[in-house]
């Protein structure tokens, strides 16, 4: 048994077992539950919409007139009083590129543009004489400005006797808190059911990468809700009822989220609005709908709703996830099937970085760091390793003895090993159980928001891209742009050097063929991840470093100890 193909074995089944879980097993289908009582039929989406304008600033200066400007540290962007949906919304702290004076990452756009995104809040009835506010009603507004210290209340008053407020305030990150409050100054009692909904209009895909997802997502009865564009299309709709919980849409980095009152029930919907689909666009909405409300003549009902748009910065999800009893609200950053492990591992990376302000050198750290826990049975494998290779000659030889036998060759390999005391299996069982963690700083780096734009030494300005350099222009001394699959960098090919010096040290395979097909490994991976995050590979380069020095070490200790 050869440990070198043990190895390569356990990482492609854990490999296999990692993505094949996510897959098959991510609640990324889940079955509609009997809806507690009866909703209202109308739907809260949008109605028709019409494409007339090429960008969302020709949208906002046509529309200037109804837009409430938003200004907090965090996010500018403005509010429609027709309708009252919030969106405009830009991010402050974050650009399109490393370049400051590239665009800000523009996050929330209006219904009447390419690629709609928004939020709305609302109150539905079932009774078709009872008005309520909709997306083209004309609220009152308080103020020309909604800030984080001047919250904002729009104001609506219908036919029948019913006062709609909505009073939305915003701290300094990310988090809207509207407060409606419906006022019933006629006669009778009247039913009513809150609602709020985000919405995506536009041709949304997937994540370019398996290792993180995008798309709806949602806490729903304390479950991860992963429900992908593709799959909704098919369903077209998928609601669940639940007393507290979150709903809405993330990104590699970025999230919208309802968070509803905690201890109130509501039905979770997730939607793809087919029938709104227009110019090849698509909408997807997430919604909360609540329970019917009864608000009796002279009386007054308030609901709170919180609405986050922006960074998933985990410090701050975590913090509202205390402040607010938002349940699982971590679980918007894609931290995986290990959580256990990439969580604590996110926080040691953070922390590093809170005295270390170069991000890659924090990565090297903590590579580090994590060699030293495993150090001990880092070094029991590579023991074992150092003495199957120092046995190499024997079995051999034993090899050709039993060319034509197996049954016999598999019996004097056995007395081999029992007569030198090496097991072949040592080597391969520490090796599976550092894995998981392996796997876990793998998420850590290729999902982290820290990674983005975070820049390492020499041309690396941006450790969540992939290397900008190429081989096949000697790395920009030729003024020539190679073709994407010839775009490979220094750090894969320092990868790929560091691989395949690393199997020089390893026990090499006794089928010739086999040991060509490893030979070939390093050279895959180059290609392979040439295309992936920097971080990742300057990660894997320096771990393959450390384990050859540690290898080098101990081969060379075992060595001495024969003679």
């Amino acid at each position: 048994m050869n440990d070198t193909r043990n190895l390569i074995i356990a990482l492609g089944l854990s490999v296999a077992v990692l993505f094949g879980y996510n897959y098959f097993f991510s609640n990324k289908n889940t079955s509609p539950l009997p809806i507690a009582q009866m909703q209202p039929q109308q739907l809260a989406t949008v109605t028709s919409p019409v494409f007339t304008y090429a960008s969302k600033e020709d949208y906002l200066s046509v529309e200037k007139e109804t837009q409430i400007t938003i200004s907090a540290p965090s996010v500018t962007g403005s509010l429609s009083s027709k309708g009252g949906s919030i969106n405009n919304l830009v991010l402050n702290k974050y650009h399109l590129t490393t370049n400051p004076a590239s665009s800000l990452v523009d996050f929330l756009s209006p219904l009447n543009t390419k690629s709609p995104y928004y939020a709305n809040f609302g109150w539905l009835s079932t009774n078709p004489n009872i008005e309520t506010p909709t997306r083209s009603t004309q609220w009152k507004a308080s103020s020309s400005k909604l800030t984080s210290e001047s919250p904002l209340t729009l104001s609506y008053k219908n036919n029948q006797g019913l006062i709609f407020e909505r009073v939305i305030s915003l701290d300094d990150n990310y988090m809207f808190t509207i407060v409606q409050r419906v006022r019933n100054t006629s006669s009778k009692p009247v039913n009513l059911y809150p609602y709020a909904f985000i919405s995506q209009g536009g041709n949304r895909k997937a994540a370019e990468h398996m290792a993180y997802y995008v798309g709806p997502i949602g806490i729903i009865n304390d479950s991860l809700k992963e429900i992908g564009y593709e799959d909704l299309q098919s369903k077209e709709k998928i609601e669940e009822v639940s007393t507290g919980g979150w709903i809405g849409f993330t990104d590699k980095y970025w999230l919208s989220a309802l968070i509803p009152d905690q201890s109130l029930q509501y039905t979770y919907e997730f939607k793809s609005n087919k029938n709104l689909s227009t110019d090849n666009k698509q909408f997807y909405q997430t919604s909360i709908k609540g329970s019917k409300i009864t608000i009796a003549s002279g009386q007054t009902h308030t609901l709170t709703t919180h609405f986050f748009a922006g960074a998933k910065e985990v410090s701050l999800l975590d913090s509202y996830e205390k402040t607010l009893n938002i349940p699982s609200f971590d679980r918007s950053v894609d931290f995986g099937w290990f959580y256990v492990i990439t969580k604590p591992l996110f926080y040691t990376l953070s922390f590093l970085h809170e005295y270390i302000s170069n991000m890659g050198l924090c990565i090297l750290l903590l590579t580090v760091l994590i060699k030293l826990i495993f150090f001990p049975l880092a070094n029991k494998s590579y023991r074992s390793m150092a003495r199957m290779k120092i046995l190499q000659p024997k079995m051999k030889a034993l090899q050709e003895r039993y060319a034509t036998d197996k049954t016999e060759l598999n019996k004097a390999m056995m007395e081999l090993y029992k007569k030198e005391k090496v097991n072949p299996v040592s080597g391969c069982l520490p090796m599976l159980i550092q894995i998981p963690f392996f796997f876990g700083l793998y998420k850590v780096l290729f999902i982290s928001l820290e990674m983005r734009q975070a820049s390492f030494f020499g041309w690396i300005h941006d450790l969540s891209i992939p290397d900008s350099t190429t081989l096949f222009n000697l790395f920009g001394a030729i003024p020539w742009s190679p073709p994407e699959f010839l775009m490979i960098g220094a750090w894969p090919l320092m990868l790929g050097a560091s691989m395949f010096l690393q199997q020089r040290m390893s026990p090499q395979p006794a089928d010739p063929v086999q040991g060509k097909v490893m030979m070939m490994l390093p050279l895959l991976f180059i290609f392979m991840f040439a295309k992936f995050p920097s971080g990742l590979v300057i990660y894997w380069t320096w771990n393959n470093i450390l384990s050859i020095a540690q290898q080098w070490f101990i081969a060379r200790t075992a060595k001495k100890k024969t003679v």
